[in-house]
């Protein structure tokens, strides 16, 4: 049963590895520098996908212990445990910042601006390297295009030269020059889609602490409505 697709896709391999092997310098030039597109736009996709992922779980878990602790200085005496969180920086930020005012009333406007900075931080953690997956999508096609419309005219000249006009003179020429178009294709396509998808998780993680933000404000207002202790160990109800 499983005869037929292995020997397409034998036959089809070697057929690519031929198709490569006969290429010119340009192309192969070309292909190698694909390559090197390729290998480290996976890199980073593997990468990234598993620092989003640590980070999603992380978030859950911290924000379930911040909302079942009574003061906050609880919750910064564990925070280390979900430190791939963004919300564990956001949260640092702002408990940094209650420990320096030392009196009360506090000053609401500089703890905001303390989670702004730690959000704006995070988020540029978050998106590192991810330029790198939109230049591979952008430019790894072109790069294909290149060695194809190089290999075509290599393909031409070759049959102007030979003096024949036939299709089978000059199929094999441009079948080698699409190589690099397809392999283009083949490094741009899984690093478009990753950056889309990292982009919008990344998006979502803004939300997310904008959102933790504001709830740590409202949480440190009731606090300072109904407490006059100091900053560093505010009880929240």
């Amino acid at each position: 049963m499983n005869v037929f697709p292995s020997l397409l896709a034998a036959v089809i391999g070697g057929e690519i590895s031929g198709l490569i092997e006969n290429s010119g310098p340009v192309a192969k030039t070309v292909l190698v520098i694909l390559l090197l597109f390729s290998l480290a736009s996976w890199a980073i996709i593997f990468s990234k996908w598993g620092l989003l992922r640590r980070a999603r779980v992380q978030s859950n878990r911290f924000i379930r212990v911040f909302r079942k602790s009574e003061r906050l200085n609880d919750v910064a005496a564990v925070a280390e445990q979900f430190k791939p969180s963004p919300l564990v920086a956001v949260f640092e930020g702002a408990y940094s910042e209650l420990r320096k005012q030392a009196s009360y009333p506090l000053r609401m406007t500089a703890l905001q601006r303390a989670t702004q900075i730690a959000s704006s931080e995070e988020l540029t953690r978050l998106e590192s390297r991810l330029p790198w997956l939109a230049t591979t999508g952008a430019v790894t096609p072109f790069i294909g295009l290149f060695g194809t419309v190089w290999g075509i005219i290599d393909a031409f000249h070759g049959l102007g030269t030979a003096g024949s006009a036939t299709l089978r003179a000059v199929a094999p020429g441009v079948s080698e020059a699409l190589i690099t178009t397809a392999a283009g294709l083949f490094a741009a396509i899984p690093a478009v889609i990753a950056y889309n998808m990292f982009t919008q998780h990344i998006r979502e993680f803004g939300a997310r602490m904008d959102d933790f933000s504001l709830e740590l404000i409202n949480e440190v207002e009731r606090a300072q409505a109904t407490t006059a202790r100091t900053p560093a160990s505010v009880e929240r109800r």
